[in-house]
């Protein structure tokens, strides 16, 4: 099926591809699943309802907070031990959200939460390009992707419906021992890329961990401008999606007065959208270079954005701003998976580090954006949040417009040797 650079069985493959999707759908269903609840778990626990944005943003925050780590870490010891270590923590610490007792303690759990979020990044997505080649690496990660998305597109419908027959907690439950089969798959189906020589005849040879060499490089590439734009670029096209899968609760349920199945009902479109992105993505990667799809997914993208201008000046209905949510959505699919390739490869430094800092930049930008716009009002009507989330999505065309200028109409080439 797909060229791999290391030898695997095809049975292995579809193992290895299913494992690794399996924990990157439970990492966002351990958020979008459980977002129709929020409000009951406020309630329970007698919190401001502020917490539901809140919870959202430490879930993406846990997610920033042990990539500087988990990536050299990875580079040192192995993609596949740190995998299955970040699959054990987060099964962990959601089979305990079962007995929490507190707000307190749930936004704690919300952070470990989110680190199987982080190692996702800074460790299943180096594997896989160091697995597959570099037409196919970046094909798996759009369609990897559009299973990933099934979560923010199904999660709060099924969480809905789930929450007719189960507790929130018993929920999270469900989520811990689904992770548990996750760990089997990965155990059973991972193989190893660092220290091993590949079918082209090079090797991912292990990067000694030094603290102090580790701030150097982080540093060097913080220092690279390309990096460092095209990584705050990757986060600032999500901010808007971001943003709306926080604050959707309180301006569909508490504000407008919806269900939690119509809540669940109206995610569809803009997933969708975001779905379709990544599948024209696909179609597009043979005949086009990753500069070029960028190029053309911003078309949509801005169009969508300025819709949501539109909604926030004309009092617009919430047919409207899904419209336009659905529209930006089909553009960030088009160009998500091709813009992480370029920011991954915009340094020839271990990918495992390069992926962390990736990681901690853009999903930083997401939370602190998220946070900022449930701050200044964006949960307290459709107009506000559609002109906040249209602004905050517009400050990536700065950097959409120095790395298109910058950025060669080739792909990406491959994994160097480190």
């Amino acid at each position: 099926m797909q060229r791999t650079l290391i030898a695997m069985r095809p049975a292995q493959v579809i193992g290895f591809c299913l494992a690794i999707t399996l924990f990157e759908l439970l990492t966002y269903m351990a958020s979008d699943m459980i977002m129709p609840a929020m409000l009951a778990v406020t309630d329970e626990f007698k919190a401001d309802p502020r917490h539901v944005p809140n919870a959202f943003n430490l879930y993406l925050i846990g997610g920033v907070c042990l990539q500087w780590l988990i990536g050299p870490l990875s580079d040192r010891f192995g993609r596949r031990r740190l995998l299955l270590s970040g699959c054990t923590l987060f099964g962990m610490s959601c089979a305990a959200a079962f007995i929490s007792h507190s707000i307190e303690m749930f936004n704690v759990l919300r952070l470990l939460q989110g680190m199987g979020l982080g190692f996702v990044v800074a460790v299943s997505y180096p594997a896989l390009q160091e697995v597959f080649c570099e037409a196919d690496a970046v094909r798996l990660m759009a369609l990897l992707g559009n299973v990933a998305l099934l979560s923010p597109l199904l999660g709060p419908l099924i969480g809905s419906l789930l929450l007719e027959w189960l507790t929130w907690r018993q929920l999270f439950l469900g989520l811990g021992l689904a992770a548990a089969s996750a760990w089997l798959g990965l155990f059973a189906c991972m193989p190893e890329t660092i220290g091993v020589i590949r079918r082209d005849g090079q090797q991912q040879a292990p990067v000694p961990f030094s603290p102090s060499e580790i701030l150097r490089r982080y540093l060097a590439l913080l220092g690279n401008r390309k990096f460092v734009g095209t990584s705050l670029a990757l986060g600032l096209m999500s901010l808007p999606l971001i943003a709306w899968i926080g604050l959707a609760p309180l301006l569909l349920i508490q504000s407008l007065g919806l269900s939690a199945r119509e809540y669940g009902w109206w995610q569809i479109p803009i997933f969708c959208a975001v779905i379709a992105g990544n599948l024209l993505l696909d179609r597009l990667l043979p005949t086009h270079s990753l500069s070029r799809i960028i190029g053309l997914a911003v078309w949509p993208f801005c169009l969508g954005l300025l819709m949501l201008i539109a909604v926030a000046l004309t009092n617009a209905t919430l047919v409207w701003l899904i419209a336009g949510l659905g529209v930006y959505a089909l553009g960030l699919g088009m160009s998500n998976a091709a813009l992480y390739r370029l920011a991954l490869f915009s340094s020839d430094d271990s990918k495992g580090l390069v992926s962390a800092m990736i990681g901690m930049l853009s999903i930083a930008v997401m939370g602190i954006g998220g946070s900022i716009i449930a701050t200044i009002g964006g949960s307290q009507s459709l107009e506000s949040f559609a002109l906040y989330a249209a602004l905050g999505g517009m400050l990536c065309l700065p950097f959409l417009y120095r790395l298109l200028r910058n950025t060669p109409t080739a792909l990406a080439p491959p994994i160097p040797h480190p």
